[in-house]
């Protein structure tokens, strides 16, 4: 009976393998997607660049897609509770991730994060890069990079610097200084970067790195002295401030990029058609000046190269965090 039984179940195990063979192949559900509306997880409060940036990039995106994209806030942990609900989706390309450089880079990098920060995502787009600069209070005597290292080479930890928050890209723009010039520079964190320019032009801070979109305002009216910008070339809108390798520290780059990531395994055909539709948007002229002026530049750049930035950026300061000894 048994042997019966065996040779039953074998008999139907191969035409069912048999039928499957020749049965048609259903369409991809790739080659149809979009089909409902796509959501994009901004890991920060409502306001941000990576907010503004985000919605400006889902409102083009909806045109494009001919879907709804639809902006979530999900803020908390420097991004990371935000970011951790995208590498926890479903790979199917309807929800996505406003990363950054914090989220990461920097807070994977001095922290401990609840997803593996290159594993655990897809790479679509880096959106734009926004640079960080260096500012001094205007009654000190420092008028370039080299006054600075010079003098907190002489009196290690006597220089303060300001940053808009701790594990931000300003505070990491202070400690890659640090690290890259060999100096002892006292890191004063602040909750933002208005507190932290108030207490720089007051004079409660010898130094202090900021955004240079919203350090903009004082740097016009002369409140605060610019030394250099973090960003391996000069700003377009501020041509006349230096970058940190011309004004003596060769090698040194600090860009707050904001880039978009799936899943990690989204299909293919669904990054790719999201990278083109992404990079036609970012290189649209009226969209280009738009970042512009709210001072982004505008990247594009393809989902390798973006694959391998992010890489290279978690690298760099993984061995800033151990080399300085900060811990998150």
């Amino acid at each position: 009976m048994n042997s019966i039984v065996y040779r039953i179940g074998k008999a139907l195990s191969w035409s069912v393998a048999a039928l499957s063979l020749c049965a048609p192949i259903p369409a991809s559900a790739d080659a149809n997607w979009p089909e409902r509306a796509v959501k994009l997880i901004v890991p920060y409060p409502p306001g941000g660049t990576a907010d503004v940036l985000g919605r400006l990039m889902a409102e083009r995106l909806t045109e494009t897609l001919e879907q709804s994209v639809i902006v979530e806030n999900r803020p908390g942990a420097g991004g990371a509770i935000g970011a951790a609900a995208v590498a926890r989706a479903a790979p199917d390309g309807y929800t996505l991730l406003m990363a950054t450089i914090a989220s990461h880079s920097i807070i994977p990098a001095i922290g401990t994060v609840p997803y593996d920060p290159i594993a655990d995502f897809q790479p679509v787009v880096n959106v734009a890069d926004t640079p960080n600069v260096l500012l001094v209070n205007v009654d000190t005597p420092y008028k370039s990079l080299a006054d600075i290292l010079a003098a907190a080479r002489e009196k290690p930890g006597a220089i303060t610097f300001g940053s808009t928050s701790l594990g931000g890209s300003p505070h990491m723009s202070g400690e890659l200084l640090k690290a890259m010039a060999g100096v002892d520079l006292l890191h004063v964190p602040y909750k933002g970067g208005g507190p932290m320019l108030t207490d720089l032009i007051g004079g409660q801070v010898q130094l202090g790195f900021d955004n240079l979109p919203s350090s903009m305002p004082h740097i016009r009216s002369g409140k605060v002295r610019p030394i250099a910008v973090t960003t391996p070339e000069r700003w377009p809108d501020a041509p006349e401030i230096p970058t940190m390798a011309e004004a003596g520290v060769p090698g040194y780059e600090v860009a707050a990029w904001f880039g978009i990531l799936a899943p990690g395994g989204t299909p293919k055909p669904v990054v790719e058609l999201l990278h083109r539709s992404a990079a036609e948007i970012l290189k649209d002229p009226a969209f280009e000046k738009r970042l512009l002026e709210l001072g982004a530049k505008p990247s594009g750049i393809t989902p390798e190269q973006f694959s391998a930035m992010l890489e290279r950026e978690l690298a760099k300061w993984r061995e800033v965090a151990a080399k300085n000894g900060l811990k998150l």
